[in-house]
């Protein structure tokens, strides 16, 4: 008993310690973010008092005329954000069901490891390819298709020029996908077996357990993964600068150009020279700061609400 005595006065002494560390480590998070959020308020003052809260109802962005406005960007970051979670949220989940629950072993660890490389990839190899390679080929054979069969519709009118907001929300579907389907695939394998087990036992199919039983599992989990691509994709830059067209409008058709928060700020932030242009573009990034907070705060109001349903 005497040779443990040191020991665990060492262990003591540790815990203090250890508690402070991660109790400053903690906290540093919300320091930062409140530390940006000071600095983004501080700098788009000029714009708050020149525009007012018509700065997020206005299509007009002139810096000649020093008229700005920020709805065409809001639109456009929505709009491309919405196409890329409705492609790859049903894709990775199907993936990441596929490679735990139907896949043998090795086919799992090689697409699964496939996959996981897609997320190493920056995010300009993604721009430059859907700029060259994507967007031709959606012009030349995906689009005029689309046109010819729903060009009725007012979401697939006008001339298939390959670059728009459709093509930069399947750009970022391909950017958020290993993120989602890797996430969801860890959750689902955290599904204790003798639950499976025990849903096959009385008779169910694989169908049946996926369904009623892994999903429901990791439903919490699947939607963190959900809300993790999808702030990725909020605030995605070079690639949807590369697609989208960098045009300030507000359109019906997702064959037409656009812009989002990310691609304006990247596009036109070295050419700010004027104070309220700079200033401008400085709100804009505080919409894209308070819209991410929105989303991550709705994720975990969703999360919350789940696991009172689930208890």
């Amino acid at each position: 008993m005497s040779f443990s005595l040191p020991w665990l006065r060492s262990q003591s002494k540790g815990d203090p310690l250890f508690r402070w560390i991660a109790l400053v480590s903690a906290f540093v998070i919300p320091l930062l973010m409140a530390g940006i959020l000071v600095e983004l308020i501080r700098h788009s003052s000029l714009a708050m008092r020149e525009f007012g809260f018509g700065f997020l109802t206005t299509n007009v962005w002139n810096p000649v005329t020093e008229e700005y406005g920020a709805l065409s960007s809001i639109f456009g970051t929505a709009a491309s954000t919405l196409i890329a979670m409705l492609i790859a949220l049903p894709l990775g989940l199907v993936i990441a069901v596929f490679l735990v629950e139907l896949a043998p072993p090795k086919l799992s660890a090689l697409f699964g490891t496939a996959i996981e490389l897609l997320a190493a990839i920056p995010s300009i190899i993604y721009g430059m390819w859907g700029l060259f390679i994507f967007a031709p080929f959606l012009s030349n054979h995906i689009y005029p298709v689309l046109g010819k069969h729903l060009g009725f519709l007012p979401l697939f009118s006008g001339p298939p020029m390959g670059i728009g907001i459709l093509t930069a929300g399947i750009i970022l579907a391909f950017m958020i996908l290993p993120y989602i389907s890797s996430v969801t695939r860890d959750i689902i394998h955290m599904v204790p077996p003798v639950v499976k087990e025990a849903a096959y036992g009385v008779g169910a199919t694989n169908w049946e357990v996926t369904r009623g039983v892994t999903l429901r599992y990791s439903l919490r989990g699947i939607v963190g993964a959900a809300f993790l691509g999808l702030g990725r994709a909020l605030g995605e830059t070079m690639a949807v600068t590369f697609v989208i067209g960098n045009d300030h409008k507000i359109g019906a058709s997702l064959f037409a150009s656009g812009n989002t928060i990310a691609s304006t700020l990247a596009n036109e932030f070295s050419e700010a020279s004027e104070p309220l242009y700079l200033s401008a573009l400085v709100e804009l990034g505080l919409v894209l700061f308070v819209m991410t907070v929105i989303f991550q705060a709705a994720a975990q109001i969703w999360l919350w609400s789940i696991r009172k349903k689930l208890a």
